[in-house]
């Protein structure tokens, strides 16, 4: 087993729960809004479990401190490989959906990139080029923390979605941290995008830009994310982000 490999038996766990979305509602929402909401990707229970493991440094590679890098106030942690296996299952499963939307955006804004159907396969290109690095994170903000906007670029290669699952219940673990998306068009002032998420709902995102029609054509627009202030209580969430950092 390589470093960044799965177990197959949590692949297909996660590829049968992924399949149960309706993929063309989802493309149409990312390519019209820039995100789209996958309701209940995970149980209470597994929710839990993530959040649980964010104390042990073991699963980790890194602590992250936002404040002392100027990223907003909360602290986040990148894990090692190998990913814990639902992480990791759900990672390989998301993708090649993913990457057909990506591929179509691509294609319609003239560039010739595209990206492979398997995970592993992307990931080999990332390490190809030195990104080795894991980047899916576990994230914790506590009261007055937030999220500065921001866009999850660690290398020259990078995949253009990413996904955010939140692990907390909105109204009992915390209050406020919405998800923030704002996009800016040219000549345009800024569009912002709160996202409203329960527990074990994921939020699909564009990382960097994503292509808008025109009246001569797609052109590219920059999007952003980021979390505002929690009012109270505790917030977990895990990203998963599927190019490998430098």
């Amino acid at each position: 087993m390589t470093i960044h490999a799965v177990p197959a038996a949590a692949v297909r766990s996660a590829q049968a729960r992924v399949a149960g979305y309706d993929w063309q509602a989802l493309a149409e929402e990312l390519s019209g809004y820039g995100c789209a909401v996958m309701e209940k990707l995970l149980t209470p229970q597994e929710c839990r479990q993530i959040a649980a493991l964010y104390p042990d440094e073991s699963h980790f590679r890194s602590h992250v401190h936002m404040a002392r890098h100027g990223f907003g106030k909360g602290e986040y942690r990148y894990f090692s490989y190998p990913l814990p296996e639902l992480i990791g299952g759900l990672r390989s499963a998301l993708y090649p959906r993913l990457a057909a939307v990506a591929n179509d955006w691509n294609e319609r804004l003239g560039l010739a990139q595209r990206y492979p159907d398997e995970h592993a396969a992307f990931l080999k290109q990332c390490h190809d080029q030195g990104q080795t690095r894991p980047t899916p994170l576990l994230l914790q903000y506590g009261p007055g923390d937030f999220n500065c906007l921001h866009q999850d670029l660690y290398g020259d290669l990078a995949f253009p979605l990413q996904v955010a699952v939140l692990l907390s219940e909105p109204d009992k673990d915390f209050t406020g941290g919405e998800f923030v998306l704002t996009e800016q068009r040219p000549r345009m002032q800024s569009r912002a995008e709160v996202v409203p998420l329960r527990q074990g709902d994921a939020v699909v995102f564009a990382v960097h830009n994503r292509p808008v029609q025109g009246g001569k054509g797609s052109y590219r627009v920059n999007l952003r994310h980021g979390v505002s202030r929690l009012r109270s209580g505790i917030r977990h969430t895990v990203g998963i982000i599927f190019h490998d950092a430098k």
